[in-house]
């Protein structure tokens, strides 16, 4: 298939950037906008050959975008590829309805999905006068929905591959099943013996994961740590016992302070061990392997700048190396007499600066995850805190929090819980930000980690 022109509506970023690396050595030119409305407005502005859009997105969802494209006569023909989680049958009238060409859940093989896109655009649509309203029954309910033939077609057919792909999915998992018990059956005999047997391996499991637990606990702040001329506070919750988020803060000399969160992807041990190993190159201690600072040859102590620190760690994480994990980190140095902090963002959520007079402001920077690509350099960024200004690093367990309908919390509801508490100490900010995570996810609690990291600069 030759490259043809590319439009991503995708509201998270770092899933719009894989995609967009996937289909760029595919060959193919890709735009990208953060939701259905910019998408909608770029479509306009340049025809693409075909459209691949997220479904759960803000300010316009995807149907609502494939429903504007689909009715516009400049970009009716336009392919739309649909991509999100759900999996409910209304879920795929609705796309139906809204003139979707293809349905696409994640999480998807990028070579399934090129397939797609060459079948679409190897297929041409049904013409306007092919479309007719039919009527659908699913789930108890009628629909009525309205889409040309090549549509319903294409539709019905990436429904049904995704159908088998899950089925064959599902009838591996009952083969493996069978076998099992069969085996189960046959040394029904010795279970006794491999009950006590796993028992054993269980009770020394539960001890390793309990040492594993402490080691991280470990990469955070001890409770008595304190920086000149600055007050911290900070909240760290992990959703499992051993957790990819972690944080920090300490003093590097008598003029600079260091202070990060890094968030790993994926959960559980896998996670959790990758937090330990890069952990130990975010030491405020000089050491071989530290990456933050480093012995002068006058015997004084050289700090690392923080772009300098993104590039080793780069270097030392790539993804292809560690089973595909890959991690995101904002890593800021303070200069503590004159409140300068100097920071680099490695896909990670955008820090909140509250000045002391002002709305609250998000200050993020533009950079790859750690691991992610290979040889690239960081750029860091730089921003100047007035007496009594406070900023909040945190991780994305945050923002995306869900509540019971999985609507995420969001960068404004998190500026607005901070702004109506920025009088209180910082402390009780920080306390208050994550009772307000918590209660956004109830009954069910935050699915991801959540790490709040909290600085006032009062030299």
């Amino acid at each position: 298939m030759a490259g043809v022109d590319v439009l991503i509506a995708e509201d998270s970023r770092i899933q719009a950037k894989i995609l967009q690396k996937r289909l760029v050595d595919a060959g193919h030119t890709v735009r990208w906008a953060e939701n259905g409305a910019a998408a909608l407005e770029l479509a306009r502005e340049r025809r693409p050959d075909i459209v691949i859009s997220d479904i759960e997105m803000p300010v316009m969802t995807g149907y609502e975008f494939c429903k504007a494209v689909k009715t516009d006569p400049a970009l009716r023909d336009v392919p739309l590829i649909l991509m999100s989680t759900l999996s409910d049958p209304i879920d795929i009238i609705r796309g139906l309805d809204a003139g979707a060409d293809n349905y696409v859940t994640k999480p998807y093989d990028p070579d399934y999905l090129l397939g797609r896109m060459q079948s679409l655009l190897s297929t041409p649509l049904g013409a306007p006068a092919e479309e007719a309203t039919l009527e659908v029954a699913v789930a108890g309910q009628k629909f009525r929905v309205q889409a040309g033939r090549q549509q319903v077609l294409n539709l019905l057919v990436s429904t049904f591959e995704n159908a088998v792909a899950k089925n064959q999915e599902l009838i591996a998992a009952n083969e493996d099943l069978s076998l099992a018990r069969d085996k189960l059956q046959q040394t029904n005999s010795e279970l006794s013996a491999l009950n006590d047997k796993i028992s054993t391996i269980n009770a020394r499991m539960v001890r390793d994961l309990e040492a594993a637990a402490k080691v991280q606990r470990s990469l955070l702040p001890p409770d008595d740590a304190t920086l000149t001329a600055a007050t911290v506070a900070w909240r760290y919750v992990p959703c499992q016992d051993l957790a990819g988020d972690f944080l920090n803060f300490f003093p590097l000399d008598a003029e600079h302070a260091g202070l990060f969160v890094v968030d790993v992807s994926g959960h559980g041990v896998p996670s959790s061990l990758m937090a330990v190993a890069v952990g130990r190159f975010l030491s405020p201690k000089v050491t071989d392997q530290s990456l933050l600072v480093r012995q002068r040859p006058d015997g004084g102590i050289a700090v690392a700048t923080p772009a300098e620190v993104a590039t080793q760690l780069n270097r030392l994480f790539q993804a292809d190396e560690f089973s595909g994990l890959y991690f995101t980190i904002l890593y800021g140095v303070l200069h503590v007499p004159t409140g300068r902090l100097d920071y680099i963002s490695g896909g990670h959520p955008a820090l909140l600066h509250v000045p002391t007079v002002g709305a609250p402001a998000y200050h993020g920077a533009e950079g790859f995850p750690i691991g992610f690509v290979p040889d690239i350099e960081y750029a860091q960024a730089s921003l100047q805190l007035a007496p009594g200004d406070r900023i909040y690093l945190y991780s994305d367990g945050v923002t995306e929090a869900m509540d019971k309908d999985q609507n995420p919390l969001g960068e404004q509801a998190l500026a607005d819980c901070i702004a109506a508490s920025r009088g209180q100490p910082l402390d009780d900010t920080v306390a208050g930000l994550l009772e307000t995570v918590e209660q956004w996810c109830q009954p069910n609690g935050p699915l991801d980690d959540v790490s709040i990291l909290g600085l006032e600069w009062r030299p």
